[in-house]
Order: structure tokens, then C-alpha cells, then sequence
């Protein structure tokens, strides 16, 4: 299904705004950008794809318009039975922009899961938004298929991504630019954090709150920096826009040396050196681990300090050796100390549906790696302008109100 966006009498006179097809429309990223859409009356036609029913997305009340039930359309995009009917409009005109969202966001999958669901999806697309002649294909990516380095990664550095999810990605953006006719902009993101977000900086507000809870001082694990970055999700929505206005348009300032097929970071202005974890052990030998990243307005470490009251010190080089050497042990013995807790706090609280937000760590996000990106690109040729340049103690503040709106915060 689809519906005419922001106009009384859609009948009344031709409308030239882009009609927008988002796969993943569901998801975190895709039903930000289906708000900016609503908001800005961006769209003539939009259509939001996606596996999962917008009654089981734990879609917040400011989406109930944008994620209308008549703008959903319920299919597997990666199969190719269901292309027609998700690329087949009432007009018979075809889809001027094409977002893909969708793909595998879990981390610690199968590998198989992410040739499915990350790579044969965004090569199906690829190919039915090619034959129809779209006007834009805005395929969202991610940073970790930068070879890790302190400095910030720009986009004609060296590839070599440290996660399975970044294999794919990168060898989905290979295929995507084989693909003759099709009009493809890559954006690559970091971790992207805001309102309702599950991942990462969610991850890590949950941990606090057990921690919290517990009583527990906070120490740091790694003695040496990495860089890890972040983006608004608003911010992100926008940026996908004006991507796909900017691909539309003609890539005006692109320079043809730098590639056939545009590849933009998308990253916000914090100034990311950091200890990525956070870590202290108890008289149990059992390891705690958490995120920190430094931002313009101090680290996460800091701003989490402030809003949890939490104390926190440095652990010696021994430990943070031992923690290297047995990730492994250490993320299992986190996710059983911490889970019982959390879900002790859940019970207190009397929330009997779990939200998504949850303390379990992830190893491939605790592994001692960059990622840093540059985004300079992106500002440069497009003249986008962030309106969150950096993760601030008023950004988290928000983050943690929106769960408890949603119920999903102890």
C-alpha cells in the first residue's frame, strides 16, 4: 500500500514532489525518515516496507501518522516474488527515490544471515530499482567496513571491515555498483544514537542503570585510546534526504576522480577519543563492562556520571590485558551478572512487557577497535549542516525520557 503525503486534493494539480519507497520502513532509521517525510511534506506518494507489522515495531505515538497503516506494505524485499508488488504503483509510474534501510542490524549472527538479509537484499533492489528507472537508490551503510585506525577514516581509505555485518555491507555496496543504470549513493554511518534507539549508547544507559542499581564503582578497562563515533537519528534522516535531492540533481561538486558511484560518511562533530569500556571487577573476579566516547561536551563516561551519579576510576594494564586475551569469558560473565538485575529492575517496576532496550553486551562491539569516521565529504559537497553536531547529557537525558514514555525504562 501507499498514500498521497501532505496534500488535500493530490488530484487537484500535478505534484512534483518525489514519491519514496523506504525498505525497512520499520525499522529505526527508516521510521525516522518517514517522520522527516511527514513533517516536512516532503513526499508526493510513500510506501514503507517492511517484515515486521507496524503493531510489533514498538513504534512511539509521534509515528502513528507517518507509519499510517495505508502507507505500510508488509514483504520480504530480499525475495524476489515479492518484487513486483512492492515496486508496482497505482500510476505506473516509477518510485523516484529508493531508500534502503533494511538489512540485518543484529550483531553475532550466522554468516548466512547477513548473505540474506544485508547483502541478497540490497542486491534485489539494486536491480528492480535499475529496471524501473528510479531516479535515486540511497543504500545506508555502515562504517565498520573501514580498516580500524585512530584517525578518522575517510572514504578512499583502506577497507577491511572487523565485523560480519560490515563484510556484507561492503559486499553488498561492491554489487550494488556493478549494477548498469542504477542511480546509487552509498552512506556509511556510525553508531547512531536518539530517541527510542536500542543499540549501543541504549546498551550502555541500560548497563548504568544496573550498575546504578548495584552500588558498584566503574573503572576503565583499556589503557591505550580508540575512536568511536556517533550520529543523531534525525540528523541521519536528513542526511539521506538531501542525499537523495543532491544524487537526483545531477551530483553537483562531485569530482569523478573520487569514483563512478558516490560513498558519503554521515557522521556527527564529537570529538570521539575515547576508552571504549568501561570496566570494574568484584570480589567475584566477574567483569563489567561499558562504552565510553568522548564527545565535544565531555565523554559519555562523564555525562553518564552526571545523570546516574556513578563513580568511576581507572583499572591497571594488567587486567585490561587479561580482559583482551578472554573477551570471550568476560562478555559471558557480564551478560550473567547483569541480566538477573536487570530484569529484577523491570519487575519493580512492574513493566511486564520487555522493551528492546536491554544491558546485554555484544563481543563484536567490545572488541578494541576504531570507529572513527570523517565526514568532511559530505558537508563539503552537499552543504549539509548537522543540528546535533555532538552526543550531549541533554541528548541522553532525552533518550532515557522517550523509554520512559514508552514504559521500558525501571
Amino acid at each position: 500500500m501507499a498514500a498521497q503525503v501532505g496534500r488535500d486534493d493530490p488530484a487537484a494539480s500535478p505534484d512534483s514532489r518525489p514519491a519514496v519507497l523506504i525498505i525497512g520502513g520499520m525499522g529505526y532509521i527508516g521510521r525516522f525518515l518517514a517522520l522527516h517525510l511527514h513533517k516536512n511534506n516532503l513526499a508526493s506518494e510513500v510506501r514503507l516496507v517492511d517484515k515486521v507489522l507496524p503493531q510489533l515495531a514498538w513504534l512511539a505515538p509521534e509515528f502513528k501518522e507517518a507509519c499510517a497503516p495505508e502507507l505500510f506494505m508488509q514483504a520480504d524485499a530480499s525475495r524476489e516474488q515479492s518484487l513486483t508488488r512492492i515496486f508496482d504503483r497505482s500510476n505506473g509510474q516509477p518510485w523516484d527515490y529508493v531508500f534502503n534501510c533494511g538489512g540485518e542490524t543484529r550483531f553475532s549472527q550466522e554468516e548466512e544471515v547477513y548473505r540474506l538479509r544485508s547483502l541478497g537484499l540490497a542486491v534485489a533492489l539494486g536491480k528492480e530499482a535499475a529496471k524501473r528507472g528510479c531516479k535515486a537508490m540511497v543504500e545506508v551503510g555502515t562504517g565498520m567496513v573501514y580498516k580500524p585506525e585512530s584517525s578518522p577514516r575517510k572514504e578512499t581509505d583502506k577497507l577491511k571491515p572487523w565485523s560480519k555485518m560490515g563484510k556484507y555491507k561492503l559486499l553488498a555496496e561492491e554489487e550494488l555498483s556493478k549494477i548498469e543504470g542504477l542511480n546509487l549513493i552509498i552512506i556509511r554511518l556510525p553508531h547512531v544514537y536518539g530517541e527510542y534507539s536500542s543499540k549501543f549508547v541504549a546498551t550502555a544507559l541500560a548497563l548504568a542503570r544496573v550498575y546504578q542499581d548495584l552500588g558498584e564503582e566503574l573503572k576503565w578497562l583499556w589503557t591505550k585510546e580508540l575512536r568511536v563515533n556517533t550520529v543523531e537519528v534525525n540528523d541521519v534522516a536528513r542526511a539521506l534526504w538531501r542525499a537523495a535531492e543532491w544524487l537526483s540533481q545531477g551530483k553537483p561538486g562531485w569530482d569523478e576522480t573520487w569514483g563512478k558511484v558516490p560513498v558519503f560518511n554521515v557522521v556527527d562533530h564529537g570529538d570521539t577519543c575515547s576508552y571504549p569500556l568501561l570496566f570494574w571487577w568484584d570480589s567475584t573476579c566477574i567483569a563489567n563492562v561499558l562504552w565510553l566516547t568522548t564527545t565535544a561536551q565531555g565523554t559519555i563516561e562523564q555525562i553518564i556520571g552526571q545523570v546516574f551519579d556513578i563513580q568511576t576510576g581507572f583499572q591497571g594494564q594488567l587486567i585490561s590485558s587479561f580482559a583482551r586475551m578472554n573477551l570471550d569469558n568476560v562478555v559471558d560473565d557480564v551478560n550473567d551478572k547483569i541480566l538477573g538485575p536487570w530484569a529484577d529492575l523491570l519487575a519493580e517496576a512492574k513493566i511486564t512487557r520487555a522493551g528492546p532496550i536491554s544491558p546485554f553486551m555484544e563481543k563484536e562491539l567490545l572488541r578494541d577497535t576504531d570507529l572513527s569516521l570523517d565526514g568532511s565529504r559530505f558537508e563539503k559537497v552537499t552543504g549539509f549542516e548537522y543540528e546535533k553536531p555532538c552526543l550531549t547529557k541533554e541528548e541522553v537525558e532525552k533518550m532515557i525520557e522517550s523509554y520512559r514514555r514508552m514504559n521500558w525504562w525501571p
